[in-house]
C-alpha cells in the first residue's frame, strides 16, 4: 500500500516454504532441527490420514487444509492464502471493466459484514446497513468466507444482478436482496454547504484519489461563504488509499506533526507518516463526527486530529480496521495475503479493534452507563494524552471525545422495521416507486416540504402492490419514522445527495450538538472547553479535559 510521504516496503522475509512435502528454513541449527522434527511429525500424519483414512483423501488437498487450519488459527481474518486462480480472478475483476453494489466490508465473526455503504450506490439505495452480515450470496451460504472471497462474488459484469441474504441486528429472519451491479463512481464530498451561523458542514465519504482536492476546495468555498468553522462528516467513511488519509490530515496539521506510525516485526515496516505542508486553515474550530461506519483511513484522519488537539470528535467509536497487510508471492503462482503492522495514533494508540468486536447500530448498552454500548465505554480501556493533555482511550476504533447517539427509533419503529426485514429490498423498491409518481403529481413542489398523514396513507397502498404486506396497526405506530423515510427518499429523488442531506441535518441530533458548539467556539481551545460544559449538561460520557 503506497503512502506519499512514507513508503510501507513490502519486505522480504524467511518463510516455511511447502514444496514436495519439505519445509526449509534458514535458522540456527537446533531450530532447525526442532522445525525438522515437527514438519517430519506434520508430514507422518498427512500421509496417514491419505493411506489410512476411511474416506479417500487426496495429499493435495489436505496440504490445502492444513495451510488454511494454520492460518485460520492465527484468528486474524485479513490474513489468508490465495490460490493462484484466485488471486487471478480477483485482480482481473479489480483492475477490468467490473461493477458492483458499493459497500464496504470487514470480516467479523464467521461472516464478512458491511462496514458502511457508498452514498448514491446500489446497495445503499435498496437499503444495506452498516452491521448487516452477508450470510448467502447467489445461493451459497458466505460462512468463513474472507474478505477476498466475498468481494470476487459480489463484483461482477455491470448490469448483472448478485443475489444476496443479509442477517441484520434485530430482524430475526435473513433479508433477501437481489441487487444490479453498477461502475462503482463515488464523489469524496458529495454534500458541502452551511449549516448558518458562521458554521459549515461538509461530508467526507471515501479516500480516493480526489479526497484531498475536493475536501480543500469545499472548505475554501465554504469559508468565502461565511464560514468560521466547520462539521466534518466521516459518519459514512469506510476508509479508502492511506495516502489520502495522509494528506487529508496534512491540511489541518502543523508541519513535523506525527500522523499515524506503524509497528511491526518486520523493521522495515515500522514508519511514520508526518504533515509536510502546513495547516491551512489555522484555528479554525472542527467538530469530526464519527461512527461505527469510520474505518481505516477515517480513523486515521480522526485520530490524528484528536491527538494533535486539533478538532473534537463527536458521536459513536469508529469500526476499528487498523492493520497493514503484505502480500508475498509463494510457489506454483500462489500468494499469501499477511497481516505484518498495526497503525497507531500520535499519541501511541492502536487504531485496530480485537477481533470479534465489532461496533453496530445493534450495540448492547453497559449497565449503569447512561447512553452507551460496550464499544462506547471507556471501562478498562487504556488511558493516553493527547498533545495537550487530554485524555483519549484506546483499546481499539477512535473513542470520541463527546459520546452523542444518533436519533433512536422507537419501540413501535423498531416493530415495523422488523416486519420489513422479511421483504428486503422490496420496501426500497416501493418506496422510491412512490417518490417518482409523487414528484410526477407535484412537480412544483418546494424543498422542506411536509409529509401530510394523506401521503403516508398513499404510500401504505402502494406497499401492497409491491407485496410488502404489513399489517395497519403496525404501520400506523410507526408513521413518523415512515414519514421521515418519505420525506428523504423525495427530496434526494429531486435535490440529489446534498439537497437530502440538508433535510436529514435538521434533525440530525449528532450535526445539531455539534452545530450548538461550534456557534459558540473561536478557537479549538475553547471548543474543548465547550464540550466539557455540554457534556456535564446532557451526561454524556467521555469527556475531554481542558486543554493545559
Amino acid at each position: 500500500m503506497k503512502m506519499k510521504r512514507t513508503v510501507l516496503t513490502p519486505v522480504v522475509v524467511a518463510f516455511v516454504a511447502l514444496a514436495t512435502g519439505g519445509w526449509f528454513l534458514q535458522r540456527g541449527a537446533d531450530q532447525e532441527k526442532n522445525v525438522y522434527a515437527n514438519a517430519q511429525l506434520l508430514e507422518d500424519v498427512l500421509r496417514r490420514v491419505s493411506q489410512n483414512f476411511v474416506d479417500p483423501q487426496e495429499p493435495g488437498v489436505l496440504y490445502q487444509k492444513a495451510i488454511d487450519g494454520m492460518l485460520e488459527e492465527l484468528g486474524d481474518p485479513h490474513t489468508v492464502f490465495m490460490p493462484g486462480k484466485e488471486y487471478e480472478r480477483l485482480r482481473t475483476e479489480t483492475e477490468g471493466q467490473y461493477g458492483g453494489i458499493g459497500i464496504q466490508i470487514g470480516k467479523r465473526g464467521e461472516y464478512v459484514t458491511v462496514i458502511s455503504p457508498l452514498p448514491g450506490t446500489p446497495g445503499e439505495r435498496l437499503g444495506l446497513r452498516a452491521g448487516d452480515a452477508i450470510i448467502e450470496v447467489d445461493g451459497v451460504s458466505a460462512k468463513g468466507w474472507s474478505d477476498e472471497m466475498a468481494m470476487s462474488k459480489l463484483r461482477g459484469p455491470v448490469g448483472k444482478a448478485v443475489k444476496m441474504k443479509i442477517a441484520r441486528p434485530g430482524v430475526p429472519d435473513p433479508m433477501p436482496f437481489d441487487i444490479v451491479r453498477e461502475e462503482i463512481h463515488i464523489k469524496a464530498v458529495p454534500s458541502a454547504f452551511m449549516l448558518g451561523n458562521g458554521v459549515g458542514y461538509a461530508e467526507l465519504t471515501i479516500f480516493s484519489e480526489t479526497s484531498t482536492v475536493e475536501l480543500r476546495a469545499a472548505l475554501k468555498k465554504l469559508q468565502s461563504e461565511g464560514a468560521k468553522s466547520v462539521v466534518l462528516d466521516l459518519r459514512r467513511n469506510p476508509g479508502g488509499l492511506l495516502d489520502q488519509g495522509g494528506t487529508v490530515s496534512d491540511l489541518f496539521l502543523e508541519r513535523g506533526d506525527l500522523i499515524l506510525e506503524t509497528k511491526s516485526r518486520v523493521p522495515n515496516q515500522n514508519q511514520k507518516m508526518v504533515a509536510v505542508d502546513g495547516d491551512e486553515f489555522p484555528n479554525m474550530p472542527i467538530v469530526i463526527l464519527v461512527g461505527p461506519g469510520s474505518a481505516s483511513a477515517a480513523e486515521i484522519l480522526a485520530g490524528a486530529l484528536q491527538d494533535h488537539d486539533r478538532g473534537l470528535v463527536l458521536g459513536r467509536t469508529t469500526y476499528g480496521k487498523g492493520s497493514v497487510q503484505t502480500l508475498f508471492p509463494l510457489a506454483d503462482n500462489n500468494y499469501l495475503k499477511l497481516t505484518t503492522a498495526r497503525w497507531y495514533t500520535p499519541s501511541g494508540r492502536s487504531i485496530q479493534k480485537p477481533y470479534g468486536i465489532g461496533a453496530t447500530e445493534g450495540a448492547v448498552p453497559v449497565e449503569g452507563e447512561e447512553g452507551l454500548t460496550a464499544d462506547d465505554s471507556v471501562k478498562d480501556k487504556p488511558v493516553f494524552k493527547t498533545e495537550g493533555g487530554r485524555t483519549v482511550y484506546g483499546g481499539g476504533g477512535i473513542v470520541p471525545d463527546l459520546i452523542v447517539s444518533p436519533d433512536t427509533t422507537t419501540t413501535a419503529e423498531r416493530t415495523f422495521l422488523r416486519e420489513l426485514g422479511k421483504f428486503g429490498q422490496q420496501y426500497a423498491t416501493a418506496r422510491l416507486a412512490y417518490a417518482v409518481d409523487y414528484l410526477r403529481r407535484n412537480p412544483t413542489v418546494q424543498q422542506g416540504f411536509a409529509v401530510t398523514p394523506q401521503m403516508v396513507a398513499e404510500f401504505y397502498a402502494v406497499l401492497q402492490r409491491q407485496g410488502v404486506k404489513v399489517d395497519r396497526p403496525v404501520y400506523d405506530r410507526a408513521a413518523g419514522w415512515i414519514a421521515d423515510d418519505i420525506a428523504y427518499e423525495i427530496t434526494y429523488s429531486k435535490w440529489g445527495e446534498q439537497g437530502a442531506r440538508q433535510r436529514i441535518n435538521r434533525a440530525d441530533p449528532q450535526v445539531v450538538a455539534a452545530a450548538s458548539l461550534l456557534q459558540k467556539a473561536t478557537t479549538p481551545a475553547s471548543l474543548f472547553k465547550l464540550a466539557n460544559e455540554y457534556a456535564a449538561t446532557h451526561k454524556q460520557s467521555p469527556t475531554p479535559d481542558p486543554l493545559h
